[in-house]
């Protein structure tokens, strides 16, 4: 059984940076897989973030982050990392890392099987 566990979240100021941490528990070959990141304010729809193939590292970031936020595993460490720079106030949201996409295609909106519990981000 594998498990994501996500970390990394907090409050910064408009402008800063965070790097979040997405965990993989259990079957670590997973990290081999097509892996992303997505994000969800209450009430509003589920947004694709970014992320990476499995075997040849290609990277996909929707418009709205491309060029701030980098995308990238941790193969060691047995993690997906999203490193967040010159973060906004419309960056809020709680942040999901998933894995295994539903689609033969890995981007940013990608459904997944794998998603994690999620972490609070705040730009204020």
């Amino acid at each position: 059984q594998v498990q994501l566990v996500e970390s990394g979240g907090g409050t910064v100021q408009t402008g800063g940076s965070l790097t979040l941490s997405c965990k993989i528990y259990g079957d670590t070959s997973t990290r081999r897989y097509c892996m992303g990141w997505f994000r969800q304010e209450p009430g509003k729809e589920r947004e694709g973030v970014a992320a990476i193939e499995g075997d040849d590292g290609t990277r996909s970031y929707a418009d709205s982050v491309e060029g701030r936020f980098t995308v990238s595993k941790d193969l060691a460490a047995g993690a997906l990392l999203l490193q967040m720079t010159d973060l906004k106030p419309e960056d809020t949201a709680v942040y999901y890392c998933g894995a295994h996409s539903v689609s033969p295609v890995c981007r940013f909106n990608s459904n997944y099987h794998l998603r994690g519990q999620g972490t609070q981000v705040t730009v204020s």
